[in-house]
């Protein structure tokens, strides 16, 4: 079972098991190269379709480590935060707009049970409209992934071991 949501705007790793509500299974390190692998696939089919590939951002890899770290824990799947702050907004906090004459961003999520593939990922994300266009987006620059495995993850999860994967875009320039 697998779910994906998109979104995109334009303007002008997970907890130890032990501290955790949601234990992770699945060790850093195998989270770790699941995000590789997901960027790198991404990157891949960038180039397949003419575009340039994206760099790693530190600051997108934050924004969608605290949201899938988030999404886990709270036990929703959506691009808003929990409180409700708009998804561009949190991103935002991590990928500043100051000081920039240009400034979008966008976020494909999913989720599936137990586990996914970056390429299986991919091939989801490419089977959707909406999550292809972000992909193929040429405007985006930069790309922050980050995996995240619970079990028995409650919410809209329904008490499943479930991965979720955030991977938020994005481009600034003046």
């Amino acid at each position: 079972m697998a779910l994906l949501v998109v979104l995109s705007v334009a303007v002008g790793g997970t907890a130890s098991a032990a501290r955790s509500p949601w234990h992770a299974t699945r060790s850093e390190r195998q989270l770790r190269s699941l995000n590789h692998q997901v960027a790198a696939a991404i990157n891949t089919f960038r180039l397949a379709h003419g575009l340039t590939p994206l760099r790693v951002s530190r600051a997108l890899n934050a924004s969608a480590r605290q949201h899938s770290l988030e999404m886990g824990s709270v036990g929703y799947f959506d691009h808003p935060s929990a409180n409700g702050t708009a998804f561009w907004k949190r991103i935002q906090q991590y990928y500043t707009s100051s000081g920039y004459s240009y400034w979008t961003v966008g976020e494909n999520l999913l989720w599936s049970s137990p586990s996914i593939s970056a390429s299986d990922a991919l091939r989801l994300w490419i089977n959707s409209p909406e999550h292809l266009a972000n992909l193929k987006n040429a405007d985006y620059q930069d790309l922050g992934v980050s995996s995240v495995h619970v079990i028995h993850a409650g919410g809209v999860y329904g008490g499943n071991t479930v991965t979720i994967i955030t991977t938020d875009f994005g481009a600034r320039h003046n």
